[in-house]
């Protein structure tokens, strides 16, 4: 079967995509519940909400105005402000206090590697599938850590090169660039558009620029099938590859925290009562 090329926004509407979705929501949701602040953004991706288990008041949807899928990047922008009733170019005001699982709103439309945010000033970022679609993911993920407080958090999803997916896309792209082979990569799995980064890869520079690893995991251990029915005709392999060869799943999920040498965040700061000391008593010579 032949593939013709699409972006990551029509692919996630196929079979697989709807499959990898599924259980990215159900990661973002555990990951992001407990997260507490005042600020968090999701940098990328609008078809998945991943702050909407969270409890932030202010969370915003940033879209990126450059890399390999602009296009589609530009029309999942246009189609989430119709959705929420605002302009993907306008600067959100912060919203309030909002309720659990209300929408983020999609703030603006910015270069991921020039965040409009100041030092310091967000508790929680999301970036889903946002480095491996970015033309400089490493300079991305060095604007993510300016713009995040001490203790702040990082919450990724990338697809693996190490799974049978990564594997299907690597033969697909080698198959397209043969003598003779059709021109446009038409056995491609995945989308023509991003580079996939490995998840050590990925920690190597998350240790480069001072975040700590505080939890990953992988999903989707299905094999790199198209239609529905094969997909589920293959859900065992789900728990068995969950068990038996976790780190081949076709796509990885790491939360990691901003560390800041010599920055230890304390509790509230409660005055003890000042106490009245009792006079002491001054022993008085017997007179008599």
């Amino acid at each position: 079967m032949t593939h013709e090329i699409i972006g990551l926004t029509d692919w996630l509407q196929t079979a697989p995509g709807q499959y990898l979705l599924g259980w990215e929501e159900a990661q973002f949701d555990l990951a992001v519940a407990d997260l507490f602040g005042y600020n968090a953004l999701q940098l990328g991706l609008a078809e998945i909400d991943t702050l909407r288990a969270n409890r932030m008041p202010h969370r915003w949807l940033a879209l990126p105005e450059e890399g390999p899928d602009q296009s589609a990047a530009q029309g999942s922008a246009a189609t989430a402000s119709r959705d929420i009733g605002t302009r993907p170019n306008d600067q959100a005001e912060p919203s309030g206090a909002m309720e659990r699982g209300a929408k983020p709103r999609v703030a603006l439309v910015t270069d991921a590697a020039a965040l409009p945010f100041p030092a310091a000033s967000l508790d929680l970022v999301v970036l889903p599938h946002t480095l491996e679609l970015s033309a400089d993911p490493h300079h991305v993920l060095r604007e993510v850590e300016r713009v995040l407080v001490p203790e702040g958090r990082v919450v990724i999803s990338g697809l693996n090169p190490a799974s049978l997916w990564g594997l299907r896309q690597a033969r697909g792209r080698l198959g397209a660039h043969l003598p003779g082979s059709s021109r446009g990569g038409s056995g491609l799995y995945l989308p023509e558009a991003g580079e996939f980064i490995g998840p050590w890869r990925l920690r190597d520079w998350l240790r480069l620029l001072s975040f700590e690893v505080e939890s990953d995991r992988y999903g989707c251990y299905r094999p790199a099938v198209t239609t529905e029915k094969w997909l589920q005709r293959m859900a065992w392999m789900d728990r068995a590859g969950a068990r038996w060869w976790p780190i081949f799943g076709a796509v990885y999920f790491v939360v990691a925290v901003k560390r800041v040498r010599g920055v230890r965040l304390l509790g509230p700061s409660w005055k003890p009562r000042r106490t009245v000391a009792s006079p002491s008593a001054v022993p008085v010579a017997n007179r008599h």
